[in-house]
């Protein structure tokens, strides 16, 4: 904005450059050809989800047998690190268990407590890889002194009709199988479907060039960044990316973020098109489904959607989603054969 002419207790005139939001027109948006490849469940994979079931119902008893750390134990230690003779954060921790082999801690400080014996003080000397997530440490050698204060071995139970009944509701272990087939070939479905609606907007991109306003593609370039940061704060990895300056990361995402400007736009112009709507019982429903799943959180969440701003926030949402799935519906879907590379890993 800028004032022409402005003088205190007068009426100006004002010059004002304004982005508008940009006219699509849409044509041929239905009957878009996709391509689904065929994928099944197999045995194998079924067996794995059953094996992950059953290690999450693991338990740990004191190895008694022996006094020395083996691969596959769970050890609780005491340790101290150092590089260059002086501590550094994260390097100390005490009753702290690591499943020896288990690739959660660096591995050569797992391989290196092999052999060691209970109560029995160690030093472990490692060297930190140069890509370590932690820069401070990246490339750097450390010396730890460690004490095992306990060492466990893991109990699997039995994978039988009792274990089908205790942990996964029901009558025996093949109907439980039978239930995690199920669960997998949803999943499958759901990975599909949305392959597909990611194949639609690609080739509505495609087939609709157009100019975008640089204001929107920031606005959700700002968007991205911030979900991100707060992603990398929640898991608390932030400083993994410390040393990424913010242009950086404004390069990185700004396709991204073209990308949805222009698929919102397209689906947008779709959905007037073809009068898809969301009823205002159909926000409720949703903000109550939602509210349901957030548990504790839920009468955060129906305050939050309180709000005229954050309602028309999950309409529009709703309403991109119902599009996607009518173009679905009205897409010429192509059936194709796994990759051969595929059909190994699964034999």
């Amino acid at each position: 904005v800028e004032a022409n002419d402005f003088e205190e207790g007068k009426a100006f005139t004002f010059s004002a450059l304004l982005q508008v939001k940009p006219e699509v027109d849409v044509k041929n948006y239905l009957g878009r050809e996709v391509e689904r490849v065929k994928l099944s469940v197999e045995e194998a994979q079924i067996e794995s989800a059953l094996r992950h079931l059953q290690e999450t119902h693991a338990h740990l008893e004191p190895v008694e047998d022996r006094d020395h750390v083996e691969r596959g134990d769970f050890v609780a230690i005491d340790f101290v690190g150092s590089v260059d003779g002086k501590t550094f954060p994260g390097g100390k921790g005490e009753n702290y268990y690591v499943e020896v082999g288990g690739g959660n801690a660096l591995p050569q400080f797992e391989e290196a407590l092999i052999g060691l014996k209970k109560n029995g003080e160690h030093t472990i000397s490692v060297a930190y890889p140069e890509d370590y997530f932690n820069r401070e440490l990246a490339g750097k050698a450390a010396v730890f002194s460690v004490t095992v204060r306990e060492i466990k071995r893991k109990i699997l139970p039995p994978l039988d009709d009792e274990f089908a009944k205790d942990h996964g509701e029901c009558a025996s272990l093949e109907e439980l199988k039978r239930k995690i087939r199920v669960r997998l070939e949803n999943e499958v479905q759901a990975i599909q479907e949305s392959g597909l609606k990611e194949q639609i907007l690609t080739r509505l991109i495609d087939a609709h060039p157009f100019e975008v306003p640089p204001a929107m593609v920031d606005h959700q370039v700002r968007y991205l960044m911030e979900r991100n940061q707060s992603r990398l704060a929640n898991q608390g990895a932030a400083s993994s990316r410390s040393g990424t300056s913010v242009e950086q990361m404004r390069e990185e995402i700004e396709p991204q973020a073209l990308r949805q400007v222009k698929a919102t736009l397209l689906i947008e112009k779709i959905a007037a098109l073809e009068k898809i709507e969301i009823s205002d019982k159909e926000i409720q429903e949703k903000v109550e489904e939602v509210a349901r799943s957030a548990g504790e959180k839920g009468a955060t969440i129906r305050e939050i959607y309180r709000r005229e701003d954050a309602r028309e926030d999950l309409r529009s949402q709703m309403v991109f989603d119902r599009t996607l799935v009518f173009l679905l519906e009205h897409a010429k879907v192509k059936e194709m054969a796994p990759p051969i590379d595929a059909k190994e890993k699964k034999s």
